[in-house]
């Protein structure tokens, strides 16, 4: 389960923007992840298909900001993510492939 939530666009799309726990063996904490996709369910199912399996949007308490929805818009993916703005050093955001690479060994 993650907090988060979703804005509609004027064209009927949607911007889903989640809290998630950070992969493991990437260290603690969590990461805001944004999604551009047709509908939300369409959204949860291409993280889903990423391996994210347990993620879930239940209400809209951290709806994405329009800088957020800017971002992702902007991206060709429509996929992004950054750790959680709550900390204190602010980052760029980076393609989910950033986030989902396997570790070196």
């Amino acid at each position: 389960m993650a907090a988060g939530g979703f804005s509609k666009l004027p064209n009927g799309t949607v911007v889903v923007a989640l809290n998630l726990p950070r992969p493991a063996g990437d260290g603690p904490g969590t990461v805001r992840v944004l999604v551009h996709a047709r509908n939300r369910a369409r959204a949860l199912t291409r993280l889903r298909n990423l391996g994210l399996r347990a993620v879930y949007l239940r209400g809209n308490a951290a709806p994405p900001t329009p800088d957020e929805i800017t971002a992702v818009l902007h991206h060709p993916d429509g996929l992004l993510w950054r750790t959680d703005p709550a900390t204190l050093v602010p980052e760029l955001w980076h393609p989910i492939r950033a986030l989902l690479k396997p570790s070196p060994a």
